[in-house]
């Protein structure tokens, strides 16, 4: 079996890579474990990265993600610049509701949190900033991808759908209908998908083209929600969201 030599690039992603939300600092062993690369190598790469800023050292020799990093994320017109824009909107909606309130972006198959707010008492969720979960399980995921075109979403309902609760829809006929309900209605309402004291409602915001850029939603606990009364909040973040990232509901023919 021929081995395929990676390419620097590939090596030096490869020790970005190695960083999540669960393994935040790493030794110098970690990073080469987890890169799957030599410990020359690691090094030699760490190194370079550290000097650049993508990496800091602490004072025990463990690496962490560094500011650099944080700077060009800022950039990212999906990232700082759009939680930006929606932020007072996201915070109006907390003010009405007191609630966990999201803003979210997809990315491939996948969510990613880019803002949450929440208050001492709002339902415990397993979310934070640059958090990734699947589409089909939450509300800013349905709220994204039934807006998808056609072929994205029959390849994403065809699976493997994972399951995290016994309520999580891991069906693909129902997953279909589920979406249909969400473009019907306008929002998308989650209960019990991440876990089974939590129900989501969700909705589209979109960009000056009309496309959806991203979704807003509040997360509340799954016994005593009051899905109808959270609707006209939740669309109205979106709603204001949208307009201030330059929609114009009246010039905007359809979905795309």
């Amino acid at each position: 079996m021929t081995t395929v030599a990676r390419s620097a690039p590939d090596r030096l992603l490869a020790v970005l890579a190695a960083f999540d939300h669960g393994h935040p600092a790493l030794s110098l062993t970690d990073i080469s474990r987890r890169a799957g690369l030599s410990l020359t190598t690691a090094h030699r790469l760490a190194g370079a990265l550290t000097e650049w800023g993508a990496l800091e050292r602490d004072a025990e020799g463990l690496y962490h993600v560094g500011l650099r990093l944080w700077e060009l994320a800022a950039l990212a017109p999906r990232g700082l610049a759009l939680r930006q824009i929606a932020l007072p909107y996201l915070e109006d909606l907390y003010e009405a509701t007191h609630e966990n309130v999201q803003l979210a972006v997809r990315d491939s198959t996948e969510v990613v949190y880019i803002e949450w707010l929440s208050g001492r008492s709002a339902v415990g969720v397993h979310i934070r900033v640059g958090a990734r979960w699947p589409l089909h399980a939450t509300g800013v995921g349905l709220a994204l991808l039934a807006h998808e075109p056609a072929a994205f979403q029959q390849d994403y309902c065809a699976g493997p759908l994972a399951a995290f609760t016994p309520y999580t829809v891991t069906d693909p006929a129902r997953l279909r209908r589920s979406l249909a309900e969400v473009r019907r209605t306008g929002v998308a309402v989650s209960s019990r998908q991440v876990t089974d004291d939590a129900l989501s409602v969700a909705a589209a915001v979109r960009g000056a083209t009309g496309q959806v850029a991203a979704a807003v939603s509040v997360v509340v606990p799954q016994t005593d929600a009051q899905v109808p009364a959270l609707i006209p909040a939740v669309r109205l973040a979106a709603r204001g969201i949208s307009r201030a990232l330059g929609w114009h509901p009246e010039r905007t023919v359809g979905d795309g």
